[in-house]
């Protein structure tokens, strides 16, 4: 199923690079990195489930594979808020939307949630890294819970970080959310493209709130370690990764670019190798 979905998203993103006038837009670039950003994590998540059931690897080996698959998962609801804001400013500000939603302040937006979720995970090893230098000489079960020293404060960091990013992504979404709602009954509203906007906001809450399943991923399997057998908990453990991992990554594609006309016509042109007999055109982006 990851392979079925990480191919999805290739094709979908090469979909978007296919035309300049998709590369030069502010919510496409948003939506390619979101497509990038779950296609990693999905096929490092599966990486990491299949090593720890077949093999116990370097402990540095596993500490890279877990860093990014962390780094990638708060990027996740970040993103989602970043895309909330960039509708909110399309639909609200329309004249002043051109001037916010540049391809420049796009890329720097997305660099700067990259920063933000490598935050967290660097610190951890780099803390690790010095106080106990040959752990990572060592062999571990490849999984977050196995991998660093976990100190108070790391645990404490951990958690105060992943609060801040949803609860900072959730008011982002809903404070959007409202003010569609709010210029949407306005008499002098594009009401087409502000009842769009208010059903993808709808959908960006719906996307965060499964999202949380992964933030919730790691407490759930600490709890079944030490409450289930190896036998068992290895069972448990494969079916908790579909459920609260796999399946929240692999609704992006389905949610987000199927249901945009011009994306959709694109994308079953190259999903179908370009055999479709009419070629897509691009006729609005808004």
């Amino acid at each position: 199923m990851s392979l079925v979905f990480i191919y999805i998203n290739t094709v979908m993103f090469v979909t978007l690079l296919s035309k300049p006038v998709l590369r030069e837009t502010s919510r496409y670039i948003l939506f390619a990195h979101m497509l990038f950003n779950d296609s990693i994590q999905l096929l490092l998540s599966t990486i990491i489930v299949l090593i720890s059931f077949c093999c116990r690897p370097v402990k540095a080996v596993c500490s890279v594979l877990i860093l990014v698959t962390d780094s990638t998962s708060r990027i996740a609801p970040l993103n989602l808020a970043v895309m909330s804001l960039e509708r909110y400013v399309a639909i609200c500000f329309p004249l002043r939307h051109g001037e916010f939603a540049t391809v420049k302040k796009t890329y720097v937006a997305i660099a700067a949630l990259w920063v933000f979720g490598l935050l967290n995970p660097v610190i951890d090893s780099l803390y690790t890294s010095v106080t106990d230098p040959i752990f990572f000489t060592g062999q571990v079960l490849c999984g977050a819970d196995f991998m660093f020293t976990a100190a108070p404060w790391q645990k404490l960091l951990y958690q105060c970080l992943n609060g801040l990013y949803y609860v900072a992504a959730i008011l982002a979404i809903i404070y959007s959310y409202v003010c569609v709602m709010i210029v949407a009954r306005s008499v002098s509203s594009d009401e087409n493209s502000a009842r769009k906007a208010h059903r993808t906001l709808l959908l960006h809450l719906i996307q965060l709130l499964l999202s949380l399943n992964t933030l919730l991923f790691g407490n759930i399997i600490g709890f079944l370690a030490q409450a289930l057998s190896y036998d068992v908990f290895v069972d448990v453990r494969y079916s908790t990764f579909l459920l609260f991992v796999l399946f929240p990554r692999c609704l992006s594609p389905l949610i987000y670019g199927l249901r945009d006309e011009t994306l959709r016509h694109f994308f079953m042109h190259f999903f179908k190798c370009g055999r479709s007999r009419a070629k897509p055109r691009v006729h609005s982006l808004h």
